[in-house]
């Protein structure tokens, strides 16, 4: 990635990351309106999808209602984590990441309760022996089971603050863990996610592109590495460079269709090799 990166840099590509794209839409003049979870938007002539098997989505809670509280009291992701200090907390999980905030948040929250469904944990042995002390220790509280169902002081609608979470343990204790953020830490797992709601034809949750141009089922959109399929497809890194090579080709094409291509290589043509900087 490093490498591919110093190859790009002569060309000053302007990067927006750590944005989920949210919005596609095709325009009646042909070109595409975009917007990303955090608002940015572009306009642009074509777009080319290479999201690998999709983005990478937390595993969540699986109780009813907590979609409500998401982002306000339920979390799978610590941005600032000086906004739970001094805050009751139960943080979900038996990896590394549920582990470290428990580690981390002790004596800094008002209250932890860790939660995890059994016995043995995926984390570091050393996080886990520190974790147990906490706990041996009285600073954090820990049980072992499941989410049963949320506390709040009305309904699950949203409408109201969420107080806490009932957990009901391995040996069928009902718990009652009074928090005012819940941290839920079950791992990732990839899913299409919006790619999914743009209209473009799926096959077993890969775009359909065809091998000339790998252009999706809508004209001006290309799919390129994992995330797309057509007969034959090999999911390699180098079939990856080959399909983004011949959708360069087939991008320049589609915008300016006037316009003559040429095929040039960087280590003859002296116009590819002053602008990547090469030194003769």
């Amino acid at each position: 990635v490093d490498r591919l990166q110093q190859q790009i840099a002569p060309f000053n590509a302007p990067l927006h990351l750590g944005q989920e794209v949210t919005k596609l839409a095709k325009r009646e003049d042909g070109r595409f309106d975009i917007e990303t979870a955090l608002g940015t938007r572009f306009d642009a002539g074509a777009v080319v999808i290479a999201g690998g098997v999709g983005s990478f989505q937390p595993r969540r809670i699986g109780v009813p209602g907590a979609d409500n509280f998401e982002g306000r009291n339920i979390h799978y992701r610590v941005r600032d984590a000086a906004q739970y200090h001094g805050k009751k907390l139960a943080i979900f999980g038996g990896g590394d990441s549920a582990l470290d905030w428990v580690i981390d948040f002790a004596g800094k929250a008002a209250q932890i309760t860790h939660v995890h469904r059994r016995p043995d944990f995926k984390a570091a042995p050393a996080s886990v022996a520190k974790m147990q002390a906490l706990a041996a220790a009285g600073t954090v509280r820990y049980i072992e089971g499941l989410a049963e169902s949320l506390l709040t002081n009305g309904d699950s609608s949203g409408a109201r603050s969420l107080k806490g979470m009932n957990v009901k343990g391995t040996d069928g204790t009902l718990h009652v863990v009074e928090a005012d953020h819940v941290l839920a830490f079950f791992g990732l797992h990839p899913k299409l996610g919006p790619i999914a709601e743009w209209g473009m034809e799926l096959e077993k949750k890969a775009l359909k592109v065809d091998t000339e141009k790998f252009q999706t089922s809508i004209p001006g959109i290309f799919a390129v590495g994992d995330i797309n399929t057509y007969p034959g497809k090999k999911k390699l890194i180098l079939s990856g460079f080959h399909e983004a090579a011949l959708a360069a080709f087939a991008i320049q094409h589609h915008l300016y269709p006037a316009k003559k291509q040429f095929l040039q290589y960087t280590t003859t043509s002296p116009v590819m090799q002053k602008r990547l900087g090469v030194p003769h």
